[in-house]
């Protein structure tokens, strides 16, 4: 689990059930994380709230800073608080795969096939 989230509200007052819900959507993302960039990762969550005339909508925004200087970041609206913390978590778990693959040297694959096939 991560476990530096700072959790904050514009407009928006957080309770104990939507932090204990951003706590451990978000706080399991560190199972996609490289092993060395696991211990100092922090992330920032910000809850906004606009267009309160036209309804209550919410806009959601987060930052995960990892080691190195890199920062990841997601942004999305939605009326629901909880439906967008999964729709930010979704963009954050595409992003840290990405780094993933661009941090880590992978690993070749060998085409078994050729193994028996003599080449002449």
């Amino acid at each position: 689990m991560i476990e530096k989230i700072e959790l904050s509200g514009n407009g928006y007052k957080i309770d104990e059930p939507f932090k204990k819900y951003v706590e451990k959507r978000i706080g399991k993302l560190d199972r996609y994380l490289p092993h060395n960039a696991k211990k100092d990762v922090v992330c920032k969550v910000v809850v906004s709230e606009i267009g309160k005339k036209q309804g209550e909508k919410y806009a959601l925004s987060a930052a995960m800073e990892i080691p190195g200087g890199k920062v990841l970041a997601a942004k999305d609206e939605c009326s629901n608080v909880f439906a967008g913390v999964d729709l930010v978590e979704a963009k954050l778990t595409g992003q840290i795969r990405r780094y993933k693959l661009e941090t880590q040297p992978h690993r070749q694959k060998r085409n078994w096939r050729n193994l028996f096939i003599r080449k002449k």
